[in-house]
């Protein structure tokens, strides 16, 4: 059996041998750092007002929690992804910072000072990260090709700069969790957030609805929708109610849960789990209620794709669950819309569908007119096409072209690639295998998901976005892990 990597014991904080290393470096970089800090803050409260001050003191506070323990910056942006992942600070200077923005701007900057002040002196990478920086670099020429096609706003650039800073996140993730202990933890809290954020969807649909928007109107003060926010199948109230938890749209809460329902998939028939048992169960079905609650036929599809390439792959054992949860859905009398609802998607019967496929053939004119680099971000150059469409796949053909697209494939194709020629390698350590097909259960589930919808690729869903990406991440290393393992021991 691999020996498993412990973590350091040493090392109290994440930062403290950084004068250590290079004294005069050190000192440099933090008067530098303190300086600059002082002169932005003058700036923002001279000219953002109070509100700014007070948010640029908030800034600081949590950028010094997560200096002092970067892993509290990771659970901080999971825990924001899953549970206020549209919440905003409430000052506009220009433009208005989320949460998650906070959260992921504090672990990179902590990362990058670790780098900068010599307190870390190595970087982890994969194979992964050559095609994920031609994404990137791609995604940067589409969007300055395609500025002649709109007005460059603030909002856009910063809704731009959180796409780049998503896909950059996988190479901090893929440094950080250098060690098992590390990565279970990361796992644990995504499984955890993902949990919470079920059991609020749940909790949300059984009330009465008045009940349930007066309590979601009062995340209006972070900067959420107010008014009625409660949302039905087809948006008609005849029809039933659709849970959204806090994620403002059932399809995107859809599918943040399908990825993190495949995640715990494993865990029930692993030997080792990562939670008790009861604890496992109560995860699992938990999410597999609130899926369903969506209405989300995108997200029980994804999920049963991602459970499906869990069962294929390694533990058999699951198909009779996963028949059982089958039948079960076709006994519960909340189910019985959501199968008709399935029956008529697949005969593109419903208004829905076949507003989708209108959107289908609208995308691939606009691909056919732009096909080598799209036509940017920014908006279309033509008054008869626009940019949206409910499949990831065509969006990114739609913003980035051909070329884009292909750099998609060429990443996630390098992460199943890298993955699957080392299975027999993790097959063989148990404690990782678990984990290792529950995250590249999640990403399939993610990806077939994205046939029907496009929230894993757009500007206006940051945190869902995020939650793909961070996936990738922790699957590209727990793969690199169980190599590591495997040649130590």
């Amino acid at each position: 059996m691999a020996t498993v990597t412990q973590e350091p014991k040493p090392q109290k904080r994440w930062l403290r041998n950084a004068d250590a290393i290079n004294p005069t470096k050190s000192r440099w970089a933090l008067g530098a750092l303190l300086g600059g800090t002082a002169v932005l803050g003058g700036v923002i409260l001279g000219f953002g007002g109070p509100l700014a001050g007070a948010a640029f003191i908030i800034a600081i506070v949590t950028a010094y929690i997560v200096l002092r323990d970067i892993e509290i910056g990771f659970w901080g942006v999971v825990a924001v992804v899953c549970l206020l992942p549209f919440a905003t600070l409430p000052v506009d200077i220009g433009l208005t910072p989320t949460f998650l923005d906070l959260a992921l701007g504090a672990v990179v900057g902590v990362w990058l000072l670790g780098i900068v002040t010599g307190a870390q002196r190595d970087l982890v990478t994969a194979p992964i990260a050559l095609p994920l920086l031609v994404f990137m670099l791609v995604a940067i020429f589409a969007f300055i090709f395609g500025l002649s096609n709109g007005t460059l706003t603030s909002t856009l650039l910063r809704k731009f700069a959180e796409l780049l800073l998503s896909l950059g996140f996988v190479f901090i993730i893929v440094d950080y969790c250098r060690t098992q202990v590390r990565l279970e933890r990361m796992v644990k809290v995504v499984l955890l957030a993902g949990t919470g954020a079920a059991v609020l969807g749940i909790i949300f649909w059984l009330l009465p609805e008045d009940t349930t928007n007066t309590i979601l109107n009062f995340l209006t003060r972070v900067g959420y929708p107010g008014g009625w926010v409660i949302r039905y199948i087809e948006e008609n109230p005849e029809l039933s109610e659709r849970a959204i938890s806090t994620s403002v749209d059932p399809n995107v809460l859809g599918g943040l849960l399908l990825m993190i329902g495949s995640l715990a998939g494993p865990q029930l028939v692993a030997k080792r789990p990562l939670f008790p048992r009861w604890l496992t169960w109560s995860i699992v079905g938990s999410i597999f209620i609130c899926v369903v609650l969506t209405f989300s036929r995108g997200a029980m599809f994804g999920l049963a794709a991602g459970l499906g390439f869990i069962a294929i792959l390694r533990y058999r054992r699951l198909i009779p669950y996963m028949l059982g949860g089958g039948l079960l859905l076709l006994l519960l009398p909340v189910a019985q819309t959501y199968i008709q609802r399935f029956v008529e998607g697949i005969q593109g019967q419903d208004l829905a569908t076949q507003m989708r496929f209108g959107e289908y053939q609208d995308a691939l004119t606009l691909i056919g007119r732009y096909p080598l680099i799209g036509v940017g971000f920014a908006g279309t150059p033509d008054i008869d096409i626009y940019l949206g469409v409910a499949n990831v796949y065509l969006t990114i053909a739609q913003v980035m072209g051909v070329v884009g697209l292909l750099a998609f494939f060429a990443v996630i194709g390098t992460l199943f690639f890298y993955g699957l020629s080392h299975r027999n390698i993790l097959k063989a350590n148990e404690e990782l295998d678990a984990l290792w097909l529950g995250l590249h259960a999640a990403i399939v589930g993610g990806l077939a998901a994205g046939i029907f919808d496009h929230y894993l690729f757009n500007l206006e869903f940051h945190h869902a976005v995020t939650a793909f990406w961070l996936l990738v991440g922790l699957a590209t290393a727990v793969t690199r892990l169980g190599l590591s393992q495997s040649k130590i021991g």
